[in-house]
């Protein structure tokens, strides 16, 4: 733009900055010293500067703002175009989002833009929180509950689709944690857990009107006292399972496993870590002799009818989204579906036949629905890291690399390329997990064994998401069980493989440790 005489955007700033003649500075033009004589003159004037100032600058000052946003905006979208990868704050690459309210574990992953999936990603939420009924209710389209069962919603276990707990002591039943029941000492040909022959795979305690529930488990707890060499004092809750109310009869012997609700978001990014990667973390011989031994179990795929690696489950059970849903569909809610088109009943459980079935044909859940589930758990995105640059955070994932943790929970890893979910495909995601099973030590086993997977091995679970759990979800109970009370009592349960990282733990000074819990919430 040319200067000429007359065009306001062309004026020079430096005649319009002058302050105007009799200007005194801005106390006086507040009028703060009263009785001033030239006070409205000086007050017109600035008026007067003041306008020509915002005349002179407000094409420049558009252009720049309108520049700044176009930037921003172009560096965003560009960053992720090109593949540049976001910093460690965004534990789910950019599916991460930095919601913290109860929302946080179940929000559509950030970077989606596909209307399609979101379509889909809603109806799957909405199938998440259904509450289902009986068969023969006035909601036809969604009966066929149980008949027998541990819960009426899929986030009647995954709260806020966050982690369940034990019962508290004043609760009589299991709202978000389920007791799995096999054969001792026996796997199918697969290597699948054997059933009890009167109450198969999982104990439901609960049935629907007319059929009893199949018994009932209560937890103690007996407490031990611990010091660190520091002398700060601990304690560790250790608990123990009492059976009862048998309704059709007592097993003579069994192996149970009490399993508490996982997170349920992130799974799409776990499901697209390559097998190459998590076969690549493997050494099930302990070649590198560093005490660590991690293998990946082999789950039997009844769609492809071939071993696929196991991902999902505190023993890394399952292979994939869709089998670890409608295993749960029919083992927590008794809903059929077309994996499990048979009622959970055992041969025992006369009422349970007898049952009418939902009204939706063939199966009380149809696979458009579970596929639209699955597409939800596949989508939903991370939470991302809060005080991540903190120095007593730092310090603390400095300590967490060396006593050893970061040698199971692995800090990054990359997700393959998936052209059907751009969403999650070929992204940097920071789960802190390898996927693999794991000797815990005797002190965690529960001596049942599933596939690969012995009594005494777990999958370590990812850690993004931990810090918000008592924010979402009202408490802080750990591992598989629930027996932790925090990050500190997890640590200190740890055995086996993880022995000589809780040991160096104990060792550090009260300082350190304190950064280290401060590191495990921030993320």
């Amino acid at each position: 733009m040319q200067n000429q005489p007359g065009n306001a955007a062309s004026l020079t700033l430096r005649g319009v900055l002058h302050a105007p003649a009799g200007f005194r500075g801005p106390r006086r033009i507040l009028g703060r010293e009263t009785g001033n004589p030239g006070l409205k003159d000086s007050k017109d004037r600035w008026i007067q500067w003041a306008e020509q100032l915002w005349i002179a600058t407000r094409p420049l000052l558009t252009q720049i703002t309108l520049t700044s946003i176009l930037l921003t905006v172009w560096s965003a979208s560009l960053t992720q175009c090109t593949g540049a990868d976001p910093g460690e704050e965004y534990s789910g690459g950019w599916t991460t989002h930095f919601d913290t309210s109860l929302t946080a574990f179940n929000r559509l992953a950030k970077n989606s833009k596909d209307y399609g999936h979101a379509m889909q990603f809603n109806n799957g939420h909405a199938l998440f929180k259904q509450r289902w009924q009986p068969a023969a209710t006035t909601r036809a389209s969604f009966d066929g509950l149980g008949p027998l069962l541990n819960q009426t919603a899929c986030d009647g276990c995954h709260a806020f689709g966050g982690r369940g707990r034990p019962p508290l002591p004043d609760e009589n039943n299991f709202s978000s944690m389920v007791m799995l029941l096999s054969a001792a000492d026996k796997t199918m040909p697969h290597g699948e857990p054997v059933p009890l022959p009167k109450y198969g795979l999982q104990l439901n305690d609960k049935g629907i009107a007319g059929v009893p529930a199949e018994g009932r488990v209560t937890i103690s707890y007996t407490t031990a006292a611990g010091r660190f060499p520091d002398g700060e004092s601990y304690t560790l809750r250790r608990p123990t399972y009492s059976f009862s109310g048998w309704n059709y009869g007592p097993p003579v012997e069994f192996a149970f496993s009490p399993r508490v609700a996982p997170f349920i978001f992130g799974m799409g990014l776990l499901q697209s870590i390559p097998a190459e990667t998590l076969q690549g973390w493997a050494d099930p011989d302990d070649k590198d002799g560093d005490g660590i031994s991690g293998r990946i179990n082999k789950i039997y795929d009844k769609y492809s009818f071939a071993y696929q690696t196991g991902r999902f489950g505190w023993k890394a059970g399952q292979a994939s989204i869709k089998n670890q849903n409608l295993s749960a569909f029919i083992q927590d809610m008794g809903i059929t579906n077309h994996l499990y088109p048979e009622q959970n009943c055992t041969i025992s459980q006369t009422a349970c036949i007898q049952s009418p079935p939902g009204s939706q044909k063939p199966t009380e859940v149809s696979a458009g629905q579970t596929d639209e589930l699955e597409i939800y758990f596949m989508l939903i995105g991370v939470p991302g890291r809060r005080d991540w640059q903190n120095p007593q955070v730092r310090q603390g994932k400095e300590l967490f690399s060396e006593i050893g943790c970061a040698d199971c929970h692995r800090p990054e890893t990359r997700t393959a390329k998936r052209p059907a979910y751009p969403e999650i495909s070929e992204q940097l995601i920071r789960p802190y997990t390898d996927l693999l099973l794991h000797d815990m030590g005797p002190e965690l086993a529960d001596h049942r064994s599933e596939h690969l997977a012995s009594g005494q091995e777990w999958r370590t679970p990812p850690l993004w998401g931990i810090g918000l759990v008592e924010r979402i979800n009202g408490h802080n109970f750990l591992l598989h069980d629930g027996r932790a009370r925090g990050f500190q009592e997890a640590i200190l349960w740890h055995g086996g493989e993880a022995e000589r990282s809780r040991e160096r733990y104990k060792e550090l000074p009260r300082a350190s440790r304190q950064a280290l819990l401060r590191f495990l919430q921030s993320l």
